[in-house]
């Protein structure tokens, strides 16, 4: 009886005769039936197999977003350090270059004391996604400076945690059975949509002594620090802020031996871009 109203209903909207009607509803019936109980046809993941032959003749194919190529450069921090005994200028350089899910990653960080580079970090990557918000890296870091040059073979983690922190996790094997591991986190607090405070913290620890590079086994230093900047450009934003360094362990050691402190607070003025 339901089925004969809704005959009736559909031959009166339609203007057609309600016996039509009444076979197109069981049709549509069955056919959902079909294809709600029933086992997909075997090209139902063909992307060809209802384009009903048409391909895009001359014209070139499109690409998804995933598969452009993309780049860009983030500078960090470019800074003038300034503490109790001496000033340097510092820097921390971020680029990349590839497609969502993997790419070529480029970091480089250090320190410039008295016109000469002090200390610094390149590290040449591989990235792979794995998450929404979370990348694998493997590559190959170096050290220079004054101290003895050093290679590791680099591989870890980095991404946004929940509550939108910043995590980057790092496992290094060097030579002469040296390993290391690095520890980093920061945050973005929006005071406005331009004024940001950014707390960072970062911890190295070292699988083993290296007298060459006055660097202990275990906890070797720990850095923390509190930056504000402001955006005037959304690629460009200066900013002042303060860190406190503390050296453990051996490492100490190493510094109390040569007359320097285990601890120090420097104050920072720099800028932050990108492109």
């Amino acid at each position: 009886m339901k089925r004969n109203v809704n005959s009736l209903v559909v031959a009166l909207l339609l203007g057609i005769s309600p016996a039509w009607a009444q076979e197109t509803l069981e049709q549509g019936s069955m056919d959902h039936g079909a294809m709600q109980g029933g086992s997909p046809p075997p090209d139902a993941r063909d992307p060809h197999a209802w384009s009903g032959g048409q391909d895009f003749g001359p014209l070139p194919r499109m690409r998804m977003a995933d598969e452009h190529t993309f780049g860009s450069l983030l500078v960090d921090r470019l800074e003038y350090v300034e503490s109790r005994n001496n000033n340097a200028t510092a820097y921390e350089i971020q680029g990349w270059w590839g497609r969502d899910y993997d790419r070529l990653v480029l970091k480089a960080e250090g320190e410039i004391e008295g016109g000469r580079l002090h200390e610094a970090h390149t590290e040449l990557l591989w990235g792979h996604a794995i998450a929404a918000y979370w990348n694998t890296q493997l590559g190959v870091r170096h050290d220079h400076g004054e101290a003895p040059d050093r290679t590791w073979l680099a591989f870890g983690i980095e991404g946004l945690a929940p509550y939108r922190f910043k995590v980057d996790i790092t496992a290094y094997v060097g030579e002469q059975g040296r390993s290391a591991l690095r520890l980093g986190a920061e945050y973005e607090l929006l005071f406005t949509q331009r004024l940001i405070l950014q707390p960072r913290v970062e911890a190295n620890l070292y699988g083993k002594r290296d007298e060459a590079r006055d660097q202990g086994s275990g906890l070797s230093d720990v850095t923390a620090g509190l930056r504000l900047r402001y955006e005037i450009h959304r690629q460009f934003s200066p900013y002042i802020g303060a860190e406190w360094s503390g050296l453990y362990g051996g490492t100490a050691d190493f510094a109390r031996a040569s007359g320097a402190r285990t601890d120090e607070t420097r104050w920072v003025a720099g800028v932050r871009a990108w492109f």
